[in-house]
């Protein structure tokens, strides 16, 4: 229950606070149960930064824990704000990110690296969310250097998991048996028809990633590819006071080569979060109309606000390689699933958003939980991996429409995945020109572009 109650066709109750809309649980929206067991589970996936940190950052356990205890405020924030998404990471910039901390000594030099690229993050948000330019931003990047980047981040993502040295090598039998179990769960076409015909499919369904994930952790546990926890009891405690130590005020702050060096994977990052952003937006307006009884504001310009902001707190207090994303898209399509389904299931969108990251925030500090899941971190980190470069792929491959542009997003995906962002970027504007360019220097004849299927003229892209 909560103190204040929508009317039909309103939006859900909240206190105005500039481009904010502040939101609190029980006084703004009830608690949800689904999403509390949700949070208790996927809360695991926040954990599985610490083997980044530890390992880019230099970072002991006890600190890197801490640092996810920022990130997790920071979660709780959207809800709490006004946006209707679950937040998470910029997932398929996570491998592009780590090529560039690669550049780095783990430590202070790292540390400063990342407060680099995550202020110029910050920055991109907060300007072009101030300005409203961030939709017409990212139009004017051509269709092919978008699929570039995406399918440049699922190559990564993917390599990193599956080549020699990685995780899949160290536990092929639990991280393939979960990984292929999450893929038929969530992108199966016989499962989606399952769905459809039994109601256990479908609450199977409304789950996401959870079930590969235990099913991971499972057979990890039965077959001994990862040891058996050690369950404790009490409070975790993160070092708050050792993070001071490993922070940009102590470590010191960037030179301006460094920000320099950090450009080209910022933007990325912008470019690929501002495709969430309207991944967003579309599972919103799917739901919306469906729920006459909630009217869903959905700004897009208070959704830079917040994530800018998630981005300046990490870069001071925890510079973070996941970064501060909009939207968690597995887990936003989820609980839109079960929202649509009526009042009774879900009273607001806001109520399942904030529910599961409170619970998630409460969770870290639940020592019996995170002892549990301490172990098999890496198959939480492998799986989300994985599963980002699988529909980084995916989405990739439909953003190019011609032979021309798939053959300069393919190029430009494997420069990035293997050079980084810099090179890629380079790769990638350099065949743009020299490959779909009609007026290359401005004088030559314009010819009609073909379809190949049927051989009609077809009009230049908007980019030529």
């Amino acid at each position: 229950m909560q103190l204040n109650k929508r009317r039909h066709g309103e939006e859900q109750p909240y206190w105005p606070a500039g481009p904010f809309k502040i939101r609190l649980p029980f006084i703004h929206y009830r608690w949800e149960a689904a999403e509390m067991i949700q949070g208790l589970i996927m809360f695991v996936v926040s954990l599985a930064m610490i083997p980044l940190l530890e390992q880019y950052l230099g970072l002991p356990y006890d600190v890197a824990l801490g640092f996810v205890v920022v990130c997790g405020i920071g979660f709780m924030l959207p809800a709490l704000m006004g946006v209707p998404l679950v937040p998470g990471w910029i997932t398929p910039a996570v491998p592009i990110v780590l090529v560039f901390l690669g550049n780095f000594e783990p430590g202070p030099e790292a540390i400063r690296a990342l407060f680099a690229l995550q202020f110029l993050v910050f920055l991109i948000f907060f300007l072009l969310g101030v300005t409203g330019l961030g939709a017409k931003l990212v139009h004017l990047v051509p269709n092919s250097l978008q699929a570039g980047i995406i399918v440049g981040a699922g190559i990564a993502a993917i390599t990193g998991e599956i080549q020699e040295g990685g995780r899949l090598s160290n536990t092929p039998i639990s991280l393939t048996l979960g990984s292929l179990l999450a893929i038929f769960l969530l992108f199966s076409l016989a499962f989606r028809g399952w769905v459809e015909r039994h109601a256990i499919a479908k609450r199977i369904a409304n789950y996401g990633i959870v079930p590969g994930m235990i099913a991971a952790i499972v057979i990890a546990w039965s077959i001994g590819e990862y040891p058996l926890p050690a369950i404790e009891w009490g409070i975790t405690q993160p070092n708050f006071a050792e993070m001071w130590h490993y922070l940009p005020f102590v470590v010191g702050f960037p030179s301006l080569d460094v920000f320099m060096l950090a450009v080209p994977t910022a933007v990325i990052a912008y470019v690929i979060a501002f495709g969430d952003i309207v991944v967003g937006r579309t599972l919103m307006s799917r739901v919306d109309h469906l729920r006459p009884d909630e009217k869903i504001d959905y700004s897009t310009d208070r959704v830079h606000h917040v994530t800018a902001l998630r981005n300046l707190i990490h870069a001071f207090l925890a510079p973070y390689p996941g970064l501060a994303g909009p939207i968690w898209t597995a887990v936003t399509a989820t609980m839109a699933e079960r929202y649509k389904y009526g009042r009774t299931a879900m009273d607001s969108i806001f109520s399942g958003g904030g529910t599961f990251w409170i619970t998630g925030f409460v969770a870290l500090f639940t020592l019996p939980l995170v002892s549990l899941f301490q172990p098999v971190l890496p198959i939480a980190l492998s799986l989300t991996l994985i599963l980002t470069g699988y529909i980084c792929l995916m989405v990739g491959m439909e953003q190019a429409h011609s032979t021309a542009e798939r053959g300069v997003a393919g190029t430009m995906a494997v420069v990035l995945a293997v050079y980084g962002a810099g090179w890629g970027l380079a790769a990638g504007c350099i065949l743009y020109y020299l490959v779909e360019k009609q007026n290359l220097f401005g004088f030559e004849a314009k010819a009609p572009l073909h379809n190949e299927a049927d051989d009609e003229p077809v009009k230049a892209t908007s980019h030529q």
